[in-house]
């Protein structure tokens, strides 16, 4: 593990296309070919154009940079406590480290190949990891201990959220379905089918009542959680939707898609209220401040942008990434940020 504070960015010499293509092939589970078509969805993203951000906006200022990870990063989450950062990669690790500091406390091995999302259960205690074997796998976040794996998958399992009691998982991913799930018993309690397409993002609400999910065919649809009553499909967005957060009070959800936008909109009616058109590229995360008044947002422009969700103004972006922002995790106090991505690093900077 290396760890660099005051982090510049360096010259990408190797291309983000054979990266990916000689991971996935070489990370590939036994007998579990990469699907053609998922990779060709994933080479036009990457074929984006990269532009520059106004030089007039504020810049976020870097603290340091986690470069712990040998492939690049799809997924970060702060602990429930702010004390620790994991970070999930396609180098088929998820590590854990000190979000003070950036000195690594373990690595967990269990998946077989690369590892899309890690989420921290809400009393800090396990981490729940989905990855491109088909698994999601519950552990000890202190030992690393495994706990539990779930199979319910078909194919490549991208997204993954505790309900907010911690009873309960939901999952989803290639195969279409968003699946909820019982963490002690591993038992299924109930599979959404209505999800046309790849999954690519789930969020349970705040009051643990309904789940969003978005996905690869431009939609975004919000059901409830006990019986998979679709209650809202909202379908604005005119490219691939890849990421949704719920604003902390449950009444919004904002929307990040291929379409360069993101979309804050009512998460009871499915009304627009705010068009976010800061990106000059695909944007893939979106992550709201736990205060409310703050949505950052990141993707193929390389940057990450922290706005107004009433209004859409930018306050602040940061540009310390050389490549494709992939993850967003916001400090359990609203001070600092954490993003990883292409560039096979996590970097902590200060949101104020």
């Amino acid at each position: 593990m290396r760890f660099t504070r005051y982090h510049r960015p360096l010259i990408v010499t190797v291309t983000v296309t054979c990266c990916l293509m000689l991971l996935f092939a070489a990370c590939s589970p036994t007998n579990s070919p990469v699907d053609t078509s998922s990779r060709h969805d994933i080479l036009s993203l990457i074929s984006a154009p990269h532009k520059t951000l106004s030089s007039a906006i504020p810049v976020g200022s870097i603290l340091y940079t986690y470069q712990g990870h040998t492939a690049m990063v799809f997924g970060v989450a702060w602990s429930p406590d702010g004390t620790r950062i994991a970070s999930a990669s396609l180098d088929g690790t998820v590590q854990v480290w000190d979000a003070g500091t950036g000195n690594h406390a373990l690595i967990y091995r269990g998946h077989a190949g690369p590892v899309f999302t890690v989420r921290w259960s809400p009393d800090g205690t396990h981490i729940a990891s989905t990855g491109y074997d088909h698994t999601v796998q519950v552990w000890d976040v202190m030992t690393g201990k495994h706990i539990f794996t779930y199979h319910g998958h078909s194919e490549l399992v991208s997204a993954a959220s505790w309900s907010p009691d911690g009873t309960r998982i939901a999952s989803g991913g290639g195969d279409g379905t968003v699946q909820i799930w019982d963490v002690a018993s591993g038992k299924t309690l109930l599979i959404y089918h209505d999800n046309p397409g790849h999954v690519t993002a789930v969020e349970w609400s705040p009051d643990g009542l309904r789940i969003a999910t978005a996905s690869d065919n431009g939609t975004v649809q919000v059901w409830e959680a006990a019986t998979g009553k679709q209650l809202v499909m909202y379908t604005r967005h005119t490219a691939g939707v890849w990421a949704v957060s719920w604003s902390p009070d449950g009444t919004r959800i904002a929307s990040g898609s291929g379409d360069h936008t993101v979309q804050v909109w009512n998460a009871t009616t499915g009304n627009l209220l705010v068009t976010y058109r800061g990106h000059l590229s695909y944007v893939h995360i979106v992550a709201w401040s736990p205060d409310g008044k703050y949505v950052a947002s990141g993707g193929y422009d390389r940057t990450v942008q922290v706005w107004n969700p009433t209004n859409g103004n930018i306050v602040m972006s940061y540009r310390g990434h050389f490549d494709v922002v992939v993850s967003i995790a916001w400090s359990f106090n609203g001070t600092r940020i954490a993003s990883s991505g292409f560039d096979r690093t996590v970097q902590v900077w200060e949101a104020e």
